[in-house]
């Protein structure tokens, strides 16, 4: 990434439970969903991946900014633009311009949290980060000029979002 051939960083998020055999409690119900034990008699039979969809930008954050090694500017560009541009969804996503989708996250960069499954509210068991210290972290997630996240609590409904088509063929950054 310093050296500008890493354009930009994803997760496939796969959040299977490591221990499937046990609920967890998520939006107020127990949860199960079948996971690494299934794979205890045979390695090959393990669900493959970890959740990280919520991890990404906060670990990025640290890895990045809080680091000093990138500005915020590179942050948004490796985070946000880069893959907007990518998938040909530049300009309605990835930007902040007249038209675009006004998709804002609003970060504090003093925020200190202790990291892990209760703070990073991922429908699983367990988590890569578990006891992380991290440095920076978002306050509001605005989508479409709504807020649906505002200090850490789901304000969003289900079913408003929208589903943004891929433009083939992009130039590769």
């Amino acid at each position: 990434m310093e050296d500008g051939v890493i354009k930009t960083v994803a997760t496939d998020h796969c959040p299977f439970f490591y221990d499937g055999t046990k609920t967890i409690e998520y939006e107020g119900k127990p949860v199960a969903i079948p996971g690494k034990e299934l794979g205890s008699g045979d390695f090959t039979k393990v669900p493959n991946g970890l959740p990280g969809v919520g991890d990404r930008m906060p670990v990025m954050w640290n890895a990045m900014v809080t680091s000093g090694r990138f500005t915020v500017n590179q942050f948004v560009e490796v985070n946000c633009a880069n893959p907007a541009r990518i998938f040909g969804l530049y300009p309605k996503k990835g930007c902040l311009l007249p038209g675009s989708d006004a998709d804002i996250v609003l970060w504090d960069p003093l925020k200190e949290v202790t990291y892990g499954t209760a703070y990073s509210q991922q429908r699983t068991d367990y988590n890569l980060y578990e006891g992380w210290n991290l440095v920076g972290y978002p306050i509001r997630v605005i989508s479409r000029g709504k807020t649906i996240v505002d200090k850490g609590v789901w304000q969003g409904k289900a079913g408003q979002g929208r589903f943004v088509a891929c433009k083939p063929f992009n130039e590769i950054l």
